[in-house]
């Protein structure tokens, strides 16, 4: 007898969760759930065919997508939940929850750090609704939404706990132009991603201060041992810097012109304010918040972290770029 696939749900409407649902639906068999919150932007969505909003140029099979605005019916008829909602959002969105997530799969596509908790995407779900570590995932790599809507080849690492979910996601996500692969280190994963924006919004700085790319080599060299050293503190499990996982991913961010980190960062160093900077994108800089969020986190640990600690105290201490970076240049190697 044909085992059944589970039904996987997409929960966001930004740019992200349009690159996973084109992913997901290259599976020309498979429907999906998909949850907008706006009912109006899931009438757009089915007239046009397409996303309204983010990766316009992506065409859906809509008759492929079971669009919903209710939540906890998503939730109830799912198998396994892409979240791939901004992280400041994240919690909001859910109050609106009463269905059990305890017998769902929970996957995180969400490269950040819950603010107000200042916990990875993992450990919330984990304390807040019970999901245990066999059924949480996270999904990272140096993968950028615009690149996927291109169809351009894309690496995707799968983290979990419970190998064979993750070889089962890994296989459902894989198509002609996405490989993946799966590790355990579910929390270095999560703090990796929400780092790597951080160093994108410095070498976004950086750039808008002119400084050129010998210096941009030495701050991204610089940034990955920072990584490491914080990371093996907070989470102490075996792993591989290198891999594309940790390194690619800070890379891709640091220097493409699809990171909008690196686009904040560059704004604010060439003089705008962080409020006009964020209201011209007109996107969510997740580095933003998360490096409130590490700073606050390092309070305990205490990891050196001086690139970290230049990018707060330019968007939260109001220090200027151009003396907090020049400062930056005497201490790096």
């Amino acid at each position: 007898m044909e085992v059944k696939e589970p039904k996987i749900a997409v929960l966001g409407g930004g740019s992200w969760a349009t690159a996973i649902a084109k992913i997901c639906l290259m599976n020309p068999e498979r429907s999906i759930n998909w949850y907008l919150r706006r009912q109006d932007q899931i009438d757009d969505f089915k007239r046009l065919g397409r996303n309204p909003s983010y990766l316009s140029s992506v065409q859906f099979d809509t008759n492929r997508i079971n669009f919903n605005a209710d939540l906890n019916e998503v939730v109830r008829t799912s198998d396994i939940l892409i979240f791939a909602t901004p992280s400041p959002f994240l919690k909001s969105h859910l109050q609106k929850l009463t269905e059990s997530l305890s017998d769902k799969i929970v996957v995180s596509a969400i490269k950040g750090i819950v603010p107000d908790e200042n916990m990875i995407i993992s450990d919330y779900f984990r304390t807040v609704y019970n999901v245990s570590d066999d059924n949480l995932m996270v999904i990272s790599g140096p993968c950028h939404a615009e690149e996927v809507a291109l169809a351009r080849l894309s690496y995707l690492t799968i983290g979990c706990q419970n190998r064979e979910n993750g070889k089962l996601l890994a296989g459902m996500m894989a198509c002609n132009f996405v490989k993946t692969a799966v590790i355990d280190d579910v929390d270095g994963l999560e703090y990796a991603s929400v780092l790597k924006n951080v160093y994108a919004i410095a070498a976004g700085l950086c750039h808008g201060l002119k400084y050129g790319d010998n210096f941009q080599a030495v701050l991204i060299s610089n940034a990955i041992q920072e990584m490491l050293r914080f990371i093996n503190i907070v989470s102490q499990k075996h792993r591989n810097i290198k891999e594309s996982a940790y390194l690619g991913d800070l890379l891709v961010t640091a220097y493409s012109k699809f990171s909008r980190n690196r686009t904040f960062g560059t704004m604010i160093g060439k003089g705008y304010s962080v409020k006009t900077a964020q209201l011209e994108m007109e996107m969510i800089a997740e580095g933003y918040y998360g490096t409130k969020c590490i700073k606050e986190i390092n309070e305990r640990y205490k990891v050196n972290m001086p690139i970290l600690d230049a990018v707060y105290n330019i968007l939260y201490g109001k220090i200027s770029p151009a003396i907090e970076v020049k400062l930056l240049t005497d201490y790096l190697r």
